[in-house]
């Protein structure tokens, strides 16, 4: 088929994330990636400025990972997971609890359903230790936890995409979003809000969950990692679960391994996901501590019952294993920092442009915050214009770039977000 009949068949048939059904515009048609570059049917590059949604942070037909997934095909693509084990998947479990801190991980197959089986193990765990009613969950707003029933009821109820589904999602407990700024000082009047919430309903609280240090989709916002080191200190009082969604922000995005670590605290239940295959594959992981795993085994119903069919697919923690090995082997943290210095200059010229109200930036991520809603449709065009793939969404135009992002490539990454933001 050619060009314009694939494309015709996709806006016909094909539901593409967050779009209407038929299709009411045409998609940018893909013939190939390779490095940061992904080049279209029709002969155009554009420079990958979302690392494919935050996971691609090697870029595209790196050799390691490549060679990782052919290994493992000439061995076994799949596996079922319940009963049998293998390499992969032990090697990947053993270097995430080395990384964390963590003692025990739950494999999945998306950062959504990651949430879903963290939420289940902390209603479990309070149920088995004969506390049932310790059922809902807190968490502040401006997150974003995923598309599926108990991730959205802790997504924000208002300004995110989900407020559609209120009154069907289970009611959690909101306080305010975070202060703004990763090196704001820390606001006392808020620490009192946080401490007077989860002392108020303590009784009723399974879980604390919250994005740390970068609130993602649901508004690209940083705050304070003190304020991490507060829940870890009022959750511990309180009795109540700490949950880090780093499904965004592990293996490296903000210039840590993983936000927690900005804070040096530990959560008892972890999620992660995107980047954790290196963009290859769909693989997430729940990880918590022994504390959790022990509560849990010791109820009515000792185990958690959940299992993906293609949980611990080799082919995908075979490529992760290689991801995390090409971090390790290599100065990624020099490599962020470099990203993150070269944004600031990139993004500064967007400041003076009209209808912009902020510009931000925090290791590989950088932000364009307007004063109105975005013309998606537009800034994406002035974007691809300049030759770099954007996906604004809401009042942002942002970008997160793969690691192996040159120089001259991030700054070209900077005129188009320019480019997008004078369009939108």
């Amino acid at each position: 088929m050619n060009a314009g009949e694939l494309l015709g068949l996709d806006r016909a048939h094909v539901w593409h994330p967050y779009g209407p059904m038929p299709g009411v515009r045409d998609s940018y048609l893909v013939s190939s990636a390779e490095g940061v570059r992904i080049r279209l049917a029709d002969g155009r590059e554009l420079i990958d400025g979302m690392s494919s949604w935050w996971a691609a942070i090697h870029g595209y037909r790196h050799p390691v990972l490549d060679e990782a997934v052919r290994d493992q095909l000439g061995r076994m693509s799949h596996v079922m997971f319940g009963g049998l084990t293998h390499e992969p998947a032990v090697r990947l479990c053993a270097t995430l609890v080395e990384l964390t801190g963590l003692d025990h991980v739950f494999l999945s197959d998306s950062g959504s359903v990651s949430v879903e089986v963290a939420v289940k193990m902390c209603l479990q765990y309070w149920r088995s230790r004969g506390r049932p009613a310790k059922r809902r969950l807190l968490t502040w707003r401006g997150g974003y936890h995923g598309d599926t029933f108990q991730p959205m009821s802790v997504c924000d109820p208002e300004g995110g995409m989900h407020r559609l589904w209120a009154g069907v999602l289970p009611e959690q407990v909101f306080v305010p979003e975070p202060p703004g700024g990763f090196d704001a000082p820390v606001d006392p009047g808020y620490l009192d809000v946080l401490a007077g919430a989860i002392e108020r309903h303590s009784d009723e609280l399974a879980a604390v969950i919250v994005e740390p240090v970068v609130q993602g989709a649901g508004g690209m916002r940083f705050h304070s990692p003190e304020y991490l080191r507060a829940l870890r200190e009022l959750c511990d009082a309180h009795q109540v679960l700490l949950v880090f969604d780093e499904i965004a922000t592990g293996f490296g995005r903000s210039g840590a391994m993983f936000a927690m670590d900005h804070a040096g605290v530990r959560p008892d239940v972890m999620c992660v996901g995107k980047a954790l295959t290196g963009g290859y594959l769909s693989m997430a992981a729940t990880l918590c501590d022994a504390g959790v795993a022990e509560g849990i085994s010791r109820g009515e119903l000792p185990v958690l019952a959940h299992g993906p069919t293609f949980m611990g697919n080799p082919l995908g923690a075979a490529v992760a294993n290689a991801s995390i090995g090409l971090l390790r082997g290599t100065d990624w943290a020099g490599e962020v920092a470099r990203i993150s210095s070269g944004l600031r200059a990139a993004l500064e010229p967007a400041r003076s442009v009209q209808g912009v109200r902020d510009v931000r930036v925090l290791g590989a991520i950088g932000v364009v915050q307007l004063d109105h809603e975005v013309d998606i449709t537009a800034a994406t065009s002035a974007a691809v214009a300049q030759g770099v793939w954007l996906r604004p969404f809401r009042d942002l135009i942002y970008t997160m770039p793969p690691y192996v992002t040159a120089d001259a490539d991030v700054a070209q990454i900077g005129d188009a977000i320019a480019a997008a933001a004078k369009a939108g």
